[in-house]
């Protein structure tokens, strides 16, 4: 990067989610110069990536360009990739340059973990970017397209069977969402298939769905998961993944669609800190969110392990929020000379969306809800958050035309169109017009050999 002339200090923030933004925010009239570094130009509401890849709402609607949202504050946004930090002499380093800052803020969040499984990574695609939307969305949508065109019953089977790996917030999700495209969307687009025949199961390896939230709304969620359709499998776990479907333990699932909600690591810049880091790789943090050593140096959000009360803060969009306000209010009293304050989270609620008109949450630590009131709670507060007016309006007028219809508005499938009778798992390729109705002859695969349990 050219050298700058404006003299104000620096304030360096890498990534553009909630903790980065609400911090860019605070400081938006502040006595500093502010620079977003994000390898994406948009900020992405993520806790509604579940609806894009189930075709409810379009990327753009859960999306707003990084420019759009800070430019008119003077804020600049830089498109570029960071690689490490160098803390002792205050550089990011970018993967083509790097920026000298006064005061960083670390919010890239976390990435998909497999543990120790990256191989199972391209049979089974996790839910972190829109571009991770898009391609489950294509994934899932010609699921159905195949199977209509299948005369093999046993085959249609396995193109109609979804498996989702995890039940916490993000399985529950897809598995309610699936189960209601299945069921009610998209039961009279096809001819020769039934897709409430659809089999959705979803495998979490701890004894109950969802759990971090007490015992009774975990078992709730698993009741109305159920009556939905879905297959609930709970302390059990996946020990291998293929072309072919999935393993648990020894049973042998054949599946077309497999989905990852199992794990997170945090963003592998960490790394490049010189401290320890925790299992998930989060970065230990002062309660006044700096490192220990470098107090021009803060980390927010799923990168960050701060406790508060006695516990972990958890890794939810609410608290990254509040940590990116709080990160900046910290630099600005540094640069009054004034003391900084420990950081404390207000818990206002949290929330999992089951399906249509029904939820399970906590709201304000205390209060547990389930069913409507906590689908109309999940809904204001998601809406309350979404950055930007006209993205308000566009979800909920959507949302409405989803509940009220049954529909989905987004069932649009990218890229190339499948070869019939392709083998399970096999990308893709793009068909020339003059192909179109042409048979592969690829021979059917035979699962994998089963692996020892890992």
């Amino acid at each position: 990067m050219t050298a700058h002339s404006d003299t104000r200090p620096h304030v360096v923030i890498l990534g553009g989610g909630f903790g980065g933004l609400y911090a860019a925010m605070r400081l938006k009239r502040a006595p500093v110069r502010v620079t977003v570094v994000d390898r994406h130009n948009h900020h992405l509401f993520q806790p509604l990536l579940y609806q894009v890849a189930t075709a409810t709402l379009s990327p753009s609607d859960i999306a707003s360009p990084l420019r759009g949202i800070l430019g008119r504050y003077g804020i600049s946004v830089l498109l570029a990739e960071a690689t490490g930090i160098d803390v002792a002499s205050k550089k990011v380093l970018l993967a083509d340059g790097e920026l000298s800052y006064d005061f960083l803020i670390v919010a890239t969040g976390a990435t998909h973990s497999y543990f120790g499984h990256d191989e199972w990574a391209r049979f089974a695609p996790g839910l972190k970017t829109i571009e991770d939307a898009v391609e489950i969305r294509r994934q899932v949508l010609l699921a159905f397209e195949q199977a209509e065109r299948e005369p093999d019953a046993a085959r249609r089977r396995e193109l109609l069977t979804f498996v989702i790996v995890g039940g916490g917030a993000t399985g529950v999700e897809l598995a309610g969402a699936l189960s209601e495209i299945s069921r009610h969307a998209l039961v009279r687009d096809f001819q020769n298939i039934d897709p409430t025949q659809a089999r959705i199961l979803l495998v979490e390896g701890a004894q109950h769905l969802l759990p971090t939230y007490p015992e009774s709304l975990s078992i709730r969620a698993r009741q109305s998961l159920e009556k939905l359709g879905v297959e609930v499998r709970t302390g059990v776990r996946v020990t291998q993944i293929d072309e072919t479907g999935v393993y648990i333990g020894e049973e042998h699932i054949r599946a077309h669609t497999k989905l990852w909600a199992a794990g997170v690591a945090a963003s592998p810049v960490a790394r490049s800190l010189g401290v320890q880091l925790d299992r998930a790789g989060r970065v230990p943090v002062t309660p006044e969110l700096h490192l220990p050593s470098r107090k021009e140096v803060f980390i927010i959000g799923d990168l960050a392990l701060v406790q508060d009360k006695g516990k972990p803060v958890p890794g939810v969009a609410p608290a990254a929020m509040q940590e990116g306000k709080h990160a900046a209010e910290n630099i600005l009293r540094q640069l009054k000379n004034q003391p900084m304050t420990p950081f404390s989270y207000w818990d206002r609620g949290t929330f999992s969306v089951i399906g249509r008109g029904s939820a399970v949450g906590i709201a304000l630590e205390r209060f547990k809800m389930s069913g409507y009131l906590a689908w109309l709670a999940w809904l204001f507060i998601h809406i309350l958050f979404l950055i930007g007016f006209r993205s308000k309006v566009a979800v909920l007028v959507n949302w409405a035309y989803s509940y009220l219809a049954f529909r989905r508005s987004a069932r649009i499938i990218t890229g190339g169109v499948p070869l019939m009778k392709q083998p399970l798992g096999t990308a893709a390729v793009p068909v020339p017009a003059t192909a179109l109705g042409a048979a592969s002859e690829a021979r059917e695969p035979q699962p994998a050999p089963r692996p020892g349990a890992p």
